[in-house]
């Protein structure tokens, strides 16, 4: 058969761990039987990453910016076990810290439905979206060990060196230092990617923080959000039929286990990033959470909500088939394709990524799929990782 084309390349992110292995399986199955692929290849994996100095990880967010769509496997963020483990040079920071910070966009998360798994939270009818800030915070923090007593301080220098000054903390014996940033823009931007996006997918928009405590960081979060609703979006969010709602985020996760769905929570990045998983769980498994990064610029990048499913690799190293969940992998993949497609005006291109989400899908809804939903929807036979793509490729 004709391969179907392609006019621009997509950033491709390899990675590490069992995701790894399953990147080339999806695309020797699904993808490159059917498609004429042009990436642009960048080896996040791990050792590759301490090899170059995590260099990799700046140049493939560069390529994204330039290129304007990625895909990317999931990756090891370094701590000291995995130092030792892999023999680095040096502990590096989360790739995905990395890009978002370069790219200053906005994460959606929404998980994949399928009529066979039901909702732990027995009252939801619809999705829930995550929509999560990308920038800053606890991801971008400075951190410090205190040794013995003595005074933090936060100290804050002009261009002119004045300096304003706030002690942190007096300590009296060891302890732990840390300190967190954001930019108004980052935070603009954040906003206006949630409405844009809620327009779109025609969502109310739900933002909770934690103004009541930390009333300047999180107040000027909650100050923006106010500010970019009330000028650019009050009477285009009134015309489409769409609510924005402000609450704190305790608030938010008992009105959210009690709700019924269907709308788009906006979340600072650490809450974000827990909550994401709350809903992914909750919605039925972590593996069936897709994710986009969408940057002010027009950039978006794809992957699986998911880490490197560590303890699958060993037992993969060991020659057992494990039961891995691949569909949310190949929803990145399906993601950036149709991105691409519509950037690049091919329908051929998009329609074929959609017909690929739907076998994934419709393999899931007759009774085939790994182990993590087999025992949600009570099947007697899981298959293993192998199997479900031969399943979907035959579908397809």
């Amino acid at each position: 058969m004709t391969k179907i084309g392609m006019k621009t390349p997509l950033v491709e992110m390899d990675g590490d761990e069992m995701t790894r292995v399953l990147w080339a399986l999806v695309k020797e199955k699904l993808i490159l039987p059917y498609v004429d692929l042009k990436t642009e290849y960048y080896d996040l994996g791990l050792m590759n990453r301490d090899a170059t100095g995590d260099s990799v990880s700046a140049d493939s967010a560069a390529a994204i910016l330039r290129l304007g769509v990625g895909v990317k496997c999931a990756t090891i963020t370094s701590n000291a076990a995995r130092r030792e483990e892999y023999g680095l040079a040096a502990l590096y920071p989360s790739p995905n810290g990395t890009i978002r910070a370069i790219l200053d966009g906005t994460v959606f998360r929404k998980p994949i439905v399928v009529s066979c798994i039901k909702p732990s939270i027995a009252t939801w009818k619809a999705p829930i979206v995550i929509g999560r800030h990308a920038y800053g915070d606890v991801y971008k923090a400075a951190e410090m060990e205190i040794a013995e007593p003595g005074k933090v301080e936060l100290v804050y220098t002009g261009l002119d060196g004045a300096q304003r000054r706030v002690t942190v903390a007096e300590f009296k014996g060891p302890g732990v230092v840390q300190g967190i940033h954001n930019f108004d823009a980052s935070i603009k931007s954040f906003a206006r990617s949630c409405f844009l996006y809620a327009l779109e997918e025609k969502l109310p928009v739900w933002f909770a923080a934690k103004d009541t405590i930390s009333k300047t960081y999180d107040g000027k979060f909650k100050a923006i959000f106010n500010e970019v609703y009330e000028k650019e979006f009050k009477e285009k969010c009134a015309a489409a039929g769409i609510s924005y709602f402000y609450t704190l985020i305790d608030d938010a996760v008992a009105r959210v286990v009690k709700g019924e769905g269907g709308f788009l929570w906006a979340c600072k990045n650490y809450d974000g990033d827990v909550m994401s998983d709350m809903i992914a769980s909750a919605s039925g498994s972590l593996a069936m959470m897709t994710s986009v990064l969408v940057s002010p610029s027009g950039a978006f990048e794809y992957e699986a909500a998911h880490g490197t499913v560590q303890q699958h690799y060993y037992r993969w190293q060991k020659g057992e088939k494990t039961s891995t969940n691949p569909a949310a992998l190949i929803f990145a993949w399906t993601g950036a394709l149709a991105k691409r497609a519509e950037l690049d005006v091919t329908p051929e291109l998009a329609a074929f990524a959609r017909r690929v989400e739907k076998a994934v899908v419709d393999t899931i809804e007759a009774g085939k799929m790994t182990g993590d939903l087999a025992k949600l929807a009570a099947q007697p036979k899981a298959l293993d990782s192998w199997e479900f793509v031969d399943a979907v490729a035959e579908r397809l």
